[in-house]
């Protein structure tokens, strides 16, 4: 019976919607502000699940709701449902002035003008006044349309200063209202705040339960966002394999975006083995230039800088947003600044860097050594002659020795010690890349 009693009250608002558009006076409607109310919840559900076309509906809903509470009816607040209906519309999205001057129609004893107050300052952006105001507030005892959407506002402004509190009114909100627009906006708040503190099992819980029923929902591209961000805050303790059931519950275009925009953040952030594990998940998906661009970002670090260097050189710049264009650039020119030679670099280093593996001939074999003749210098002895060896030559064995260090030709230490200097320059290239990369716009 209850589905059917909604669905009557969904027909009843969307007749209502249709006999107002045709220029029917509102006498002939004969519904209270409560009844209205009922009806844009009802509406807001079925948004909540991923009907879209209901979404002309409310806002010509909350058109009507505005100007019955803003007209001069003194009798209309007579009812306390209609006044508790006017806090419901002022949480659902209502005109505020409306509220504002509604409340005025009201005695200043009456509970619901506190509770007006402290909703007004939350709409209004004072955090602080609407806490004072809701602080004694308990959802749980009014009625669960109320309650609901009490514990909603209220966990909005305890969130930052006590976390822990707003999760326990939002886990009320969502006992309250299953199935509504308010769990929605409940279990979207709830997984940003679980990031916040760094509860990593609350996080894929609710996000799993979010997947699972408001995918469809015109706000679920909050949830991506509040998604993505969770993955990146808690990159190392969270085991990506459940971050893949998750994506595995969407849409395969939906996963695929959630992939491109972990792998894309990923990147600016440093965090490459992340960036690589979401690039190689979109990788085999209609793969575009967004998948090109973020999987090559991962390895403009590695050993692979110049394979990475031709993929981006193969990106269709027309495929990318602006920021992911300079993104393109920025990696690009990391690339190519770690493949080209340092300047001033001598040309034995760079025929060297060209040809790492040096082909090494047999050692000369050092003549014996004797005692240094009057003059200070060490003449050196011919190896004795013998089993079918010439004797050599005094002059010939001196032309093995090692030029001077003062002289023209270079030693293998100097050589080495000008590798150091361009394996140093590269890495200091290798330190500006995570800076360069965290300049970019997101």
């Amino acid at each position: 019976m209850k589905p059917l009693r909604a669905f009557c009250r969904l027909a009843g608002a969307a007749g209502f919607v249709a006999a107002s558009a045709n220029g029917l006076r509102a006498e002939e409607a004969q519904l209270q502000p409560y009844q209205m109310v009922r009806s844009l919840e009802l509406v807001q559900d079925r948004i909540a699940g991923g009907d879209h076309a209901a979404m002309p509906m409310q806002r010509k809903l909350l058109e009507m709701i505005d100007a019955r509470f803003a007209a001069d009816d003194g009798t209309r607040f007579d009812n306390i449902l209609n006044r508790r209906a006017l806090l419901v519309y002022a949480m659902s999205g209502g005109n505020p002035r409306t509220v504002e001057y509604a409340l005025t129609k009201l005695g200043q004893d009456d509970p619901v003008v506190q509770l007006g107050d402290g909703i007004l300052a939350y709409i209004r952006g004072e955090p602080l006044a609407a806490r004072t105001a809701l602080g004694g507030v308990d959802p749980m005892a009014y009625t669960p349309d109320l309650g609901a959407s009490l514990a909603l506002v209220k966990a909005s402004v305890l969130a930052e200063p006590e976390p822990e509190a707003a999760l326990a009114l939002l886990d009320k909100a969502r006992l309250l209202s299953p199935g509504t627009l308010v769990e929605e906006a409940a279990l979207r708040r709830s997984i940003a705040i679980a990031t916040g503190l760094g509860d990593i099992r609350r996080f894929l819980f609710l996000s799993e339960e979010y997947v699972r029923r408001y995918l469809r929902s015109p706000y679920a591209s909050q949830f991506a966002d509040t998604f993505v961000a969770g993955v990146i805050a808690l990159h190392v303790g969270l085991d990506l394999a459940e971050v893949t059931t998750i994506a595995g519950l969407m849409e395969p275009e939906q996963e695929k975006v959630i992939y491109l925009r972990i792998a894309r953040q990923a990147a600016i952030d440093g965090l490459t083995e992340l960036s690589a594990f979401a690039s190689g998940r979109a990788e085999g998906r209609d793969e575009d230039a967004r998948t090109l661009l973020y999987s090559s970002l991962s390895g403009v670090t590695s050993g692979t800088v110049s394979d990475v260097l031709a993929r981006l050189s193969k990106i269709d710049r027309d495929q990318l947003s602006e920021s992911d264009r300079e993104l393109l650039d920025a990696a690009s020119a990391i690339a190519t600044g770690m493949t080209a030679v340092p300047e001033g670099l001598p040309e034995q280093v760079i025929k060297a860097r060209a040809n790492p593996v040096r082909e090494v001939g047999p050692e000369p074999v050092p003549a014996a050594a004797a005692p240094a003749d009057d003059h200070g210098q060490e003449p050196v002895a011919a190896p004795a002659a013998g089993h079918g060896q010439e004797p050599v030559q005094q002059a010939a064995v001196q032309s093995h020795s090692p030029a001077p260090l003062n002289g023209p030709a270079r030693s293998i230490d100097a050589a080495a010690d000008e590798t150091d200097a361009m394996m140093a320059a590269t890495r200091a290239k290798l330190t500006d890349i995570d800076k360069l990369l965290g300049e970019m716009p997101e």
